[in-house]
């Protein structure tokens, strides 16, 4: 997945991602952050994990961020962190300050029929019960990236799941 240097890319980010202080550990900057609306998908828990997935879903729609302006070596850097169980597309979203709509990449789910995907992922509940432990997590993956090796994020999924004492039910 490499990218042209000079061009400049949007990504659709609807978990995680969508807090302004993990872009800034993934970035070292926080770029121009718009909120938009993906219709035609549906944002889903994984079992165990700190972060969702988004999969087709006619009827659906998934709102989250837009992340204005990437360079190539950002989307890089998205594509590493996301690893191989994410296929970065092209997509339509509507922007919820402009009602403009625009293709932009972002990330779904490559297993749909998963047996560890389920309901809808909260953003609200993340960040009031996961968010802080994220970004520690997610510190340590990205200095493990700069480092000469360049380990594959792979080798750190585990380290962005959640105990067994962190799971919420479901109401």
């Amino acid at each position: 997945m490499n990218c042209s240097g000079s061009q400049l890319h949007n990504v659709f980010v609807y978990g995680s991602f969508q807090e302004p202080d993990v872009i800034n550990v993934m970035f070292d900057r926080i770029p121009e952050i718009v909120s938009a609306t993906l219709p035609g998908f549906q944002r889903l828990r994984i079992k165990g994990r700190l972060y969702p997935c988004i999969v087709p879903n006619e009827k659906g729609e998934v709102h989250g961020k837009v992340l204005m302006g990437l360079t190539g070596d950002e989307l890089e850097n998205v594509d590493w962190v996301e690893g191989n169980e994410y296929e970065r597309v092209t997509v339509g979203i509507v922007r919820e300050d402009t009602s403009e709509k625009m293709p932009v990449k972002t990330y779904i789910w490559i297993n749909r029929g998963d047996p560890d995907i389920f309901g809808e992922w909260d953003f609200e509940e993340w960040k009031r019960l996961h968010k802080k432990k994220f970004i520690e997590a997610f510190k340590k993956i990205m200095e493990c990236k700069k480092k000469p090796q360049g380990q594959k994020s792979d080798d750190f999924s585990h380290a962005l799941r959640e105990d067994q004492s962190d799971e919420t039910p479901l109401s």
